[in-house]
């Protein structure tokens, strides 16, 4: 005998389609029920996400020209709409806090062609090789986007378009002939070390400062793109085995092809994120109260934490024609004075005042010598004297080899 079908809540039309808004208002409005940015609730008082969520039902069922009675679907039958998807493994058996989405669907078009654009910058212009190879597929994905009209989702309207020195993608090299094994081929791994808080030991190949190379106990922080290369941001472990919670040990920054294709685990499964994320606002604060990368020895890093490491107040003057491009870097650092000043003959400069810890100093004397023919440095003396010795020595070259020509 044949059975008799097993009625359930969706058997009617009305409940069926309530049903399919639902998915359809979570894929086209990912993160539906979420707080607004703006949005302020008093204490005590939870977020509803199901609230917004009715509403934007609402919404949706109209734009389909379906007509809902006021108040409908109820709060409770959403919940209840919810469970079913939760139970066919559309929704997730978890709390949706921050707005409900489908899967990794987290996005809308518009913020989906931003991130796009990001990825395409990243891929192409500061040669990530796994964020390469994510932009060609999802590139392929997006195909039928455009088929469909929307040719914008994958033009780079956006880019940074800063390169790296160095060759930055295994495969590329591969390819080229111009293969060196260094820390690139070793992502996978760091990122894992990195998101767990792993003690890794690394190779240094070179270091071309103070040519200390050999092998390196850290924990890695992050992996950071400045200026012209890639870069490994860690902190060193002087007693691995005896790891303290409250000890942050040296931070270092390290560029990834000077290290070698050599990574090992040492630590499984890691001192945890909340380690991590407390090394690494620490070196963000140095990173912002100092110019550049450079993070000092162990004892000037140990005295800026502490507050004994004096600041060397600098004052650079500029002159024209490069007086309106330091002018119009507002932002370049937050303890920076611009001050417009005129000579006797009426002719405009500008005096750029900023403090800086000692170990910032080679690296902001470098930015100031871009600049070179239209910069003077007024203080501290040691600074005066270094960039007049710079400047010396470079019109004796031009001398000498002015000299060389004639004979």
């Amino acid at each position: 005998m044949p059975k008799k079908p097993q009625p359930h809540r969706y058997i009617d039309r009305t409940s069926f389609e309530r049903l399919l808004i639902l998915i359809a208002t979570l894929i086209q409005h990912p993160g539906v029920g979420s707080r607004q940015p703006l949005e302020h609730t008093p204490n005590r008082t939870h977020h509803n996400a199901l609230t917004p969520l009715q509403s934007q039902i609402r919404q949706v069922a109209k734009s389909l020209g379906i007509s809902y009675p006021d108040r409908y679907p109820s709060i409770g039958t959403l919940r209840k709409d919810l469970e079913t998807l939760r139970n066919y493994g559309i929704l997730d058996h978890r709390k949706y806090r921050w707005g409900y989405y489908l899967g990794t669907g987290v996005m809308n078009r518009d913020e989906l062609k931003v991130a796009f654009n990001a990825l395409h910058s990243q891929a192409m212009y500061q040669g990530d090789p796994q964020i390469r190879k994510i932009y060609y597929t999802l590139e392929k994905r997006l195909r039928g986007l455009e088929l469909d009209g929307n040719t914008d989702i994958s033009y780079p309207v956006r880019a940074y378009m800063n390169r790296p020195i160095i060759q930055t993608d295994p495969e590329v090299m591969a390819e080229k002939g111009t293969t060196r094994h260094t820390l690139f081929h070793c992502l996978d791994r760091i990122e894992d070390a990195i998101a767990t808080g792993q003690l890794i030991e690394l190779y240094r190949l070179r270091e071309p400062y103070h040519n200390n190379i050999g092998y390196l106990q850290i924990y890695p922080l992050q992996l950071f793109y400045h200026d012209i290369a890639w870069y490994l941001l860690y902190e060193t472990a002087s007693n691995p085995n005896l790891y303290q919670p409250d000890e942050i040990q040296h931070l270092e920054v390290e560029r990834l092809d000077r290290l070698k294709n050599y990574c090992k685990i040492l630590d499984s499964p890691g001192r945890g994120q909340n380690a991590q994320f407390e090394s690494l606002k620490l070196a963000q604060k140095l990173f912002k109260t100092g110019w550049g990368i450079n993070l000092g020895t162990p004892e000037e890093q140990y005295n800026e934490r502490k507050n004994q490491e004096s600041f060397e107040r600098i004052t650079v003057r500029f002159f024209p024609p490069c007086t309106q491009f330091i002018r119009e870097g507002e932002c370049r650092h937050n303890n920076q004075k611009i001050t417009s000043k005129k000579d006797q003959d009426g002719q405009e400069y500008i005096d750029y005042s900023i403090k800086l810890p000692r170990r910032s100093l080679p690296e902001f004397c470098r930015w100031v010598y871009r600049h070179i023919g239209c910069s003077q440095f007024i203080s501290p003396p040691e600074l005066v004297e270094k960039h007049r010795n710079a400047i010396q020595a470079a019109a004796n070259r031009y001398s000498a080899t002015r000299s060389g020509n004639k004979e």
